[in-house]
């Protein structure tokens, strides 16, 4: 059976917009100043990030696109069982999705092997739409499992998977963008949406302040869990990991050799 889903190329456009738009805010309403060249980190970030997307495409959607076809066809999951109506399952699945990330993004900071992963996202010493990403292609096939099992406990359809997926990345490139927004206008949107000073605190070296706000998309799971944080002014926070403090630390290939130099990122 054929499933409909968000065109690729409406996604790739979609983000390459949204990319772009970020990043020419970032140039004329910076939050915070920057540590290194932008250009410099925004072409290393971005090295990162080919590698990821080249991980994704090779080994996730082999794996993902697959199981969201049997899923729908064969009424897997939560949503197959309660045999939920097309046009609410998506959005049901969209926010299982969503709320299921907030846990795997504990998981990554919490357990250490995903952690020598997850430790280039949080080592660059700017916040900014790039930064979004900058993860480490090795985290990618970390997350298969646990996407695969999102997918199939959920029940969650092609259509559905493509229309979070485009909306998630959307959302990373504008909650890590160093845009600054009017105050009382970020205020009512973090009410909802995850906002570019609410990520910046969980970038923070300091731990405690690291240790909260992990939703990607929506704000309600800080707020449901108790993990949101929203009292540390941006001029206050460091952005980075206490591991690491110049940019000779975190070239590219020190960035791609991270994960395999110990627990923490060091040899």
């Amino acid at each position: 059976m054929k499933f409909r889903n968000v065109p690729q190329w409406a996604s790739v456009l979609l983000v390459t917009a949204s990319l772009g738009t970020l990043l020419w805010f970032e140039l004329r309403r910076p939050l915070r100043r920057s540590v290194e060249s932008k250009l410099r980190r925004d072409t290393r970030n971005l090295a990162v990030a080919g590698a990821a997307a080249a991980a994704v495409q090779l080994a996730e959607l082999p794996v993902s696109a697959p199981l969201a076809a049997l899923a729908a066809n064969d009424r897997w999951g939560i949503l197959g069982w309660a045999s939920v109506p097309l046009w609410l399952e998506v959005p049901v699945a969209v926010l299982l999705l969503d709320y299921t990330l907030y846990l795997w993004h504990i998981l990554t900071h919490k357990v250490p092997a995903l952690w020598r992963f997850h430790i280039v996202h949080h080592a660059d010493l700017d916040l900014d739409a790039t930064t979004a990403l900058r993860f480490h292609f090795g985290e990618m096939l970390a997350s298969i499992p646990f996407r695969a099992a999102q997918i199939v406990t959920i029940g969650v359809s092609p259509l559905a998977l493509s229309v979070w997926q485009a909306a998630l990345l959307v959302s990373i490139l504008f909650h890590h963008s160093n845009v600054e927004l009017p105050e009382n206008v970020e205020r009512r949107l973090s009410r909802f949406l995850v906002t570019p000073r609410m990520h910046g605190i969980h970038h923070s070296k300091i731990p405690a302040e690291t240790n909260s706000n992990w939703s990607s998309g929506l704000s309600i799971w800080d707020r449901l869990h108790g993990t949101l944080r929203l009292d540390v002014p941006q001029e206050q926070v460091t952005i980075g990991v206490p591991q690491y403090n110049h940019p000779a630390e975190v070239t590219l290939p020190k960035i791609l050799a991270m994960p395999f130099r110990g627990r923490d990122g060091r040899a």
